[in-house]
């Protein structure tokens, strides 16, 4: 009977190994490779670490990485206020590169940039997830890079990278060593500041149009990165990755130097030249909001003398003039009104009535401006939901003063009779 061999050797089939062609090399090209660096030991293993230097020198577009005033304002906006105390090698400034955007507890964060000051400049330092089997000595290697820090600087990490790094300390059963650090997220205060003047405040239009830099060929869009790690972690190429370090390098780096920026803008808001009217008018909002009516009044005051778009020109009018009042100071306030009236706005009208009415007591000019009110919102320019909302009001006011002018006419001419 022949054997199994010989029974497959007659149907074709090959046994053995010597005839088998060879195994094709593998194409995997490792990060080590691609992004050189070094293993940091830890005791859930190693974690590949790629560090980057940059001397005193170094300029992210416009400015600089290291601020160059004091951050007593941002620590006050942000709640705080150790900030404003710390020394610079005290702050880290971070930024992550997930496997999902969002969010949830099958997302990794496989890529962590970190950048501190040193004596002699700025360090990166980027954790890599070489395989979700070692995210534990990630983890235990950020929290060593970032032991002796006691802030840290985001953009949007309130919101999303802080709170993803929570989750995975959580799943590891740890503690998170970013709920100890003071929080400064720059996105929050990009958005008070830049509001009306930059139609985006993502981190890369903040680059282009107030840092005066831009990224090269290398960067990549965020929404496409989760699927570039997904295929690394499959066929072991890591040479997209490449783009990846540069989009997370260009994030940590942008974020100083926006720190830098806008300290010096808060800080010195006169005396800095790239301040713009329309940033003017965001600082004295925020001073406004701190409670510092005396640091605002001088700025508002300030960007009115800027070419301020027609919507933030009435905004601005209002609070300055208001703030005036408050102060009772209102032979400042009247011409802010009189200007805003002629601007339509009907907060003046009001405003002017009322001051005339109750302070000066001259119901001839409250009844002229509130005329005038009633003639706006007659004219063609006024909306119809406008009309509704207001014209009611100011028709009250109209009635209520001319019966005061007649009583005081009464009174006249019985106070004449009784003289006769």
């Amino acid at each position: 009977m022949p054997t199994l061999a010989e029974r497959l050797k007659s149907l074709g089939v090959k046994t053995g190994a010597q005839d088998l062609p060879p195994p094709k090399k593998s194409q995997a090209h490792p990060i080590e490779e691609v992004m050189p660096g070094r293993f940091a030991p830890t005791p859930d293993g190693a974690a590949y670490i790629v560090e980057t230097a940059y001397d005193d020198g170094y300029q992210h577009g416009r400015y600089g990485l290291q601020p160059k005033t004091a951050l007593d304002t941002i620590a006050e906006w942000s709640g705080e206020a150790q900030v404003a105390q710390l020394p610079h090698q005290a702050f880290a400034f971070l930024d992550t590169e997930t496997s999902g955007l969002a969010g949830g507890s099958g997302t990794y964060a496989f890529l962590v940039g970190i950048g501190k000051f040193s004596e002699s400049g700025f360090s990166l330092a980027q954790f890599f997830l070489r395989d979700p089997l070692e995210e534990s000595a990630l983890l235990l290697a950020v929290e060593e890079f970032i032991a002796p820090c006691q802030a840290m600087v985001t953009f949007n990490g309130k919101s999303f990278d802080i709170p993803l790094l929570n989750a995975r300390y959580t799943m590891q059963g740890w503690q998170s060593p970013f709920r100890s650090l003071a929080h400064v997220d720059l996105l929050h205060l990009a958005r008070r500041l830049w509001r009306d003047r930059l139609p985006s405040r993502t981190l890369s239009s903040l680059e282009a149009q107030i840092l005066g830099t831009e990224r090269s060929d290398e960067e990549i869009p965020g929404w496409m990165i989760p699927q570039m790690y997904f295929d690394y972690l499959r066929d072991g190429d890591a040479r997209p990755m490449k783009r990846v370090f540069y989009h997370n390098a260009m994030d940590v780096l942008s974020m100083a130097a926006l720190l830098n920026h806008t300290a010096q803008m808060l800080e010195a808001p006169f005396d800095f030249q790239a301040v713009h009217c329309i940033e003017q008018a965001a600082i004295a909002r925020l001073n406004e909001a701190l409670g510092h009516p005396d640091e605002a009044v001088q700025l508002y005051e300030r960007s009115l003398q800027g070419d301020l778009p027609q919507e933030l020109l009435n905004d601005t009018l209002e609070r300055l003039a208001l703030l005036h009042k408050r102060q009772g100071h209102f032979p400042l306030a009247l011409p802010l009104w009189e200007r805003a009236a002629q601007e339509g706005q009907l907060f003046a009208f009001e405003e002017l009535a009322k001051y005339y009415e109750h302070h000066a007591r001259d119901l001839g000019q409250a009844l002229h401006w509130t005329n005038a009110a009633l003639a706006h919102l007659d004219g063609p320019g006024t909306g119809r939901l406008e009309r509704l909302q207001n014209q009611p009001e100011f028709l009250h006011r109209q009635e209520r003063l001319l019966r005061k002018q007649e009583a005081l006419k009464s009174c006249s001419a019985n106070g004449s009779e009784n003289r006769v």
